[in-house]
Formats: structure tokens, sequence, C-alpha cells
């Protein structure tokens, strides 16, 4: 693969071993749990622990791909010769 440097190999392991984490989790905490956060949600939130995990996960995923967000450079156009 001439496209596919290492880099990409350890990053794409890495998100592999997080999903397979995740999917542990929601197998093994199958227990209903209280979530509480005063300034945004008035009452208390109960919902298996599972799906707690995948959504502070993809509340991490999301924030993540908004701070490694990059605005393309643009190129300088060139100067006229002399």
């Amino acid at each position: 693969m001439p496209g596919m440097s290492l880099i990409h190999v350890i990053k794409t392991s890495f998100g592999l071993v997080v999903l397979l984490l995740l999917v542990l989790m929601g197998v093994h905490n199958r227990g209903v749990v209280d979530f509480n956060l005063p300034p945004l949600v008035h009452s208390v939130v109960q919902q298996p622990a599972a799906l707690m995990y995948f959504g502070f996960f993809a509340v991490g995923v999301v924030t993540g791909a908004v701070l490694s967000f990059r605005r393309p450079k643009l190129a300088k156009p060139d100067q006229a010769p002399k």
C-alpha cells in the first residue's frame, strides 16, 4: 500500500481498540445509572451505563474533530518577474 503510512496504521489500530473497549463496556455494564448536570439538565437522567459511555464517547469524538479541524492554507500568488 503506497499511500498507507505507519502513522495511519497506528491511528487506525488505536481507533479499533477504543471501539472494542466501547463494545465491551456495553456488554458488561447493563445497570441503570443516574446522570446529574444541574446547570443544563434540571431532572435526573436514568439510563443504562453502556448508553452513557457511548454518549460520552460520541461527545469526545465530536470535540476532537472540531479541535483538530484546520483551514487549508491558501497558496501565495507568484510575484511578477522583474
